[in-house]
């Protein structure tokens, strides 16, 4: 049976760069909708359906941080890439905070940004066939309401901590190095040059483990991260 053609909403002010995007995606056998400001890109959002989302940061009308956000609430689940030419830890862990799944910095190559969005789409595929809730300890996460519980207090996250979290508990009570984190929650290769895994690590630390008197989520120095209750 023929797969279903997937719709990607691709929000870029540079006519060019949207076009060129486009035609790489539609010689895929993508369907390829255009928008040119935030606020355009926005209503588009609100009011279709899209298999994915890719979306340049600086946008006039609205920036590519509040599309983001505002998407977000309405549609949780629908993965979001954003391009943009900044790349520093602090830019890249702003995109993941405002729900970004991934993040890639102009220049690119075309073959780099599909290898993200198969790898995005085939995760979201996996994980609407998977099970709804996953516990580990007093830690319960649900994938159906977006609600994670610890104990008897909820916990906020955010969309890239929700799915940080939930790669820990998908594989608990085993050391996941950095690189292996870099590649099954964000999709990309691990860059030694910044520590945006380390800075999502300890926000994630702080929701799940502060004030609890079992610490859930551990560091194995030189080897990586693990999710196990204390001995």
């Amino acid at each position: 049976m023929q797969e279903p053609i997937q719709n990607i909403l691709l929000v870029e002010d540079d006519l060019r760069m949207a076009e060129l995007i486009q035609r790489g995606l539609e010689e895929q056998n993508y369907s390829v909708t255009l928008a040119y400001d935030g606020l355009s890109g926005k209503k588009l959002a609100y009011g279709n359906h899209y298999d994915l989302m890719i979306t340049d940061i600086v946008l006039p009308k609205m920036d590519g941080l509040e599309l983001c956000k505002d998407i977000r609430i309405l549609k949780p689940a629908m993965p979001i890439i954003m391009l943009t030419a900044l790349g520093t830890t602090d830019d890249k862990v702003e995109g993941f905070d405002a729900g970004a799944d991934d993040y890639l910095v102009k220049p690119f190559e075309m073959r780099e940004l599909l290898a993200r969005i198969g790898a995005l789409m085939k995760r979201n595929r996996l994980q609407a066939r998977g099970t709804n809730i996953l516990k580990f300890a007093d830690l319960e996460m649900n994938f159906h309401t977006k609600l994670v519980r610890r104990g008897n207090k909820n916990i906020h996250l955010t969309p890239k901590e929700f799915k940080l979290l939930a790669y820990l508990l998908q594989n608990p009570e085993r050391v996941l190095s950095r690189a292996e984190i870099a590649k099954n929650v964000w999709d990309t290769h691990f860059d030694t040059g910044t520590n945006y895994i380390d800075v999502y690590i300890n926000y994630l630390r702080k929701k799940i483990d502060r004030g609890f008197d079992q610490r859930l989520l551990h560091t194995k120095s030189g080897m990586g991260f693990i999710l196990m209750e204390e001995e």
